[in-house]
């Protein structure tokens, strides 16, 4: 089927846009990585998150911030382990907390009070002194802060903090809390976790003492902006859970953790189809690497801020933090607990952990599996291709309106998706694709159509008005020249050797000997109701049922070409005896739908052809040296000349066609045939059936014999030259006969 006329006159720019809509394709895949489009998805995802966060204040979680205020009044950070305990037990006893979390770790023991140095006082200078002894005896449990502070947190829903680290070696201090998974929990699946190398944890009286622990490792894109946190770390095939999941676990009644997984997705064995981890009845999407995406609520003080000093001097009304879910943080600057986020450059770190442990307890972290990579590529498929097609065909005015429409819809489903759906897809690489079209087209349309359209105002100048040359200018498409498609047969007759004719040849006597050559070859088109398209030096033109309608178009054409020759031969005893060269002529005849029109001016009209029909018919003319023959027709020719008798040639695919075209040489009409002729051509098609089933030996040993038989024959030793490369070179089983010529 043909496409419409609008679309194959903008062939190429539609192929220039399906080319950009490839590339992007391969973006959304592994096979080609573009590190700018993911710096400008990172931007995209930055703007919707701050254009549709909510804002608001959540007073569920309190933070208790060890800020400058608390530095003053208690002293520089770190504090001694007995003040924390004090800090604990206020918060437990007189403000009735939920839970209270810690965005520090205590890994190094606390000889603030003196203790040790009294005992190494004991040892050296007072060892008999039982008096002495007994005192520090009565002394150490409120010497030793750390075990008080342990004792604070005995019996009490607290979980500390600690952190991971991803490089180096395997220097651990500290107790790790019990992994959340052990190993062996995802036995086959081949999920990619993040792994660790070793770990910063709390001593071991600590941990004995509280409830849990979790860590609090950042995940930074490559941008150093924190959009994500790992909610599962790997160590030593241990998973390990983040300080947000513990500290809402714990909120949420000790829940089991689970891991939830995607079923009949056809997701990738990279991602395995882990999408959610589960507490209870929350969930919390994770991406590929186990990774939650952060529910900025908005900018720092989303959550109410109390100083730790006032919390221990008792300031604090009562109803801001009962019954609430607490975190020890800091936003003091020199205690290096600042990070860069999407919302604001500088962020308490500990206000990151309320983020995630919100939108845990709401269910309002946002999803991004690795599935939307599939949503991605089907959104620049279905995108991609409406812009790639329709662009060309649509004035500038039209398709840039277009393209704004689609931009700004693939904008509004974007944010559409992440506001009800709870969904993050990519929306860089569409709106990229979506730029990229469209300037293509632009660009196109003003370098190179424009271009065009000057040239075919100064080619048709000579022969149109001015004031419609300028027409046609600005809108070449607006304006068409009157036409009608019809079924037709063309004709192309060439001169072979013409140029070593004209080198033997005076001027005078060349144009002399082509209008000697033309006229009768014309007499004869006339004759059988041909229209002479035109002559090109010593080429012509002609088609049949046009401008009157022929139905025996294609015979009327075949006899022409067949008076041709007769003519010719008549014409070279006349040339030989003026001691003029010998004229052979190669005829190519196609029958098709064409477009057929008078196209021109007042001043001079040319009534031609055009269509792929016609370019097959020259192209088949240029085919007649390759087979040693004067004429040949094609399938569609011989189809509705049935009057004549033919010898199929071959199956062939010319240049610029991909359909395979079967051509024929006509011998004589039917019934002029000679036995000779008869048994030759049963011959040939056994023959060629042969060499089309890759029989190579059988055709060969035929070819040679039709080759021995009729030695004036070309197309015999052509066939022998073929069976004797595919033998060497065997077209394969998947074969279908056809031969490819690579020149016009």
């Amino acid at each position: 089927m043909r496409l419409p006329e609008i679309f194959t006159r903008h062939l190429i720019r539609i192929g220039l846009g399906l080319a950009v809509v490839a590339l992007f394709l391969l973006t959304t895949t592994d096979l080609l990585h573009m590190g700018f489009i993911k710096r400008l998805d990172h931007f995209t995802y930055d703007v919707r998150l701050n254009l549709m966060m909510p804002g608001t204040v959540d007073n569920r979680i309190v933070i208790v911030d060890i800020d400058e205020k608390s530095l003053q009044e208690q002293g520089r950070w770190p504090w001694g382990r007995n003040k924390l305990a004090s800090l604990v037990d206020k918060l437990f006893d007189q403000y009735k907390i939920k839970v209270m979390g810690f965005d520090v770790v205590f890994a190094e023991k606390d000889d603030s009070s003196g203790l040790k140095s009294i005992e190494e006082i004991q040892s050296k200078y007072l060892s008999g002194d039982d008096l002495f002894k007994r005192t520090i005896d009565e002394l150490r449990p409120k010497l030793d802060y750390d075990q008080v502070f342990a004792d604070s947190l005995k019996g009490r829903n607290v979980v500390l903090g600690y952190y991971f680290s991803q490089n180096g070696k395997d220097e651990s201090v500290g107790l790790l809390p019990t992994a959340s998974f052990v190993d062996g929990s995802f036995k086959g699946k081949n999920i990619p976790f993040t792994e660790v190398a070793g770990f910063g944890a709390n001593l071991d009286v600590l941990q004995k003492n509280a409830y849990t622990a979790g860590h609090f490792n950042p995940d930074p894109d490559e941008d150093g902006i924190s959009r994500k946190v790992p909610m599962l770390l790997k160590y030593k095939d241990n998973l390990y859970e983040a300080l947000s999941v513990a500290v809402a676990r714990v909120a949420l009644g000790n829940p089991k953790l689970e891991a939830k997984f995607a079923e009949g997705l056809g997701v990738s064995s990279k991602y395995a189809g882990l999408e959610w981890l589960k507490l209870g009845d929350r969930q919390i999407p994770v991406d590929a690497n186990v990774a939650a995406l952060i529910p900025y609520r908005g900018k720092q003080s989303s959550f109410p801020y109390v100083s730790a000093t006032d919390v221990l001097t008792g300031k604090v009304p009562a109803e801001v933090l009962d019954n609430k879910i607490v975190l020890l943080g800091t936003t003091a600057p020199g205690l290096m607990d600042l990070r860069a986020t999407p919302v604001q450059n500088i962020y308490p770190g500990v206000e990151i952990h309320a983020n995630m442990i919100s939108g845990i307890l709401d269910q309002n972290i946002k999803e991004k599996p690795a599935y939307t990579m599939g949503a991605e590529f089907v959104l620049i498929l279905i995108t991609g291709l409406l812009l790639a097609i329709l662009l060309p065909v649509l004035n500038p005015v039209m398709a840039t309106a277009l393209a704004f429409a689609v931009f700004f819809l693939s904008i509004i489903f974007n944010l559409i998706v992440w506001q009800f759906g709870n969904l993050v897809l990519p929306l860089a690489s569409i709106l990229l694709m979506i730029a990229a079209i469209y300037v293509l087209n632009m660009a196109y349309g003003f370098f190179v159509e424009s271009r065009g359209k000057r040239q075919l105002a100064g080619l048709f100048g000579q022969y149109v008005p001015p004031e419609l040359v300028d027409e046609m200018s600005k809108d070449p498409d607006a304006f068409s020249l009157e036409g009608e498609s019809r079924e037709l047969t063309v004709l192309f007759s060439d001169v072979r050797g013409f140029t070593t004719i004209s080198e033997g040849l005076e001027p005078k006597e060349l144009t002399q000997l082509m209008n000697e050559f033309l006229t009768p070859m014309t007499h004869v088109i006339h004759h059988s109701r041909g229209t002479i398209d035109k002559y090109m030096g010593d080429a012509i033109m002609a088609f049949w049922g046009a401008p009157l309608h022929d139905v025996q178009h294609a015979k009327h054409a075949l006899d022409a070409a067949m008076g041709m020759m007769d003519s010719l031969s008549v014409l070279q005893e006349e040339f030989k005896k003026r001691g003029w060269p010998e004229i052979k002529i190669g005829v190519g005849l196609n029958t098709g739908p064409m477009t057929v029109g008078n196209m021109g001016s007042s001043f001079r009209m040319a009534y031609t052809v055009m269509g792929d029909a016609v370019n097959l018919g020259s192209r088949l003319e240029s085919l007649t040296k390759n087979y040693g023959v004067y004429i040949i027709v094609s399938e569609y020719t011989k189809e509705q000349v049935p009057e004549y008798i033919y010898r199929e040639l071959d199956l062939v695919r010319v240049k610029g066609k991909d359909k395979p075209v079967t051509i024929f040489e006509p011998i004589c009409e039917a019934g002029k045939e000679d036995k000779a002729i008869k048994d030759e051509l049963k011959l040939y098609r056994e023959t060629l059936k042969l060499y089309r089933a890759q029989n190579w030996d059988i055709a060969e040993l035929q070819f040679i014999n039709l080759k021995n038989q009729y030695p004036n024959r070309y197309l015999y030793p052509m066939y022998l030259e073929r069976v004797a490369f595919y033998r060497a070179n065997p077209p394969g089983d998947d074969w279908d006969g056809v031969f490819t010529h690579q020149s016009k």
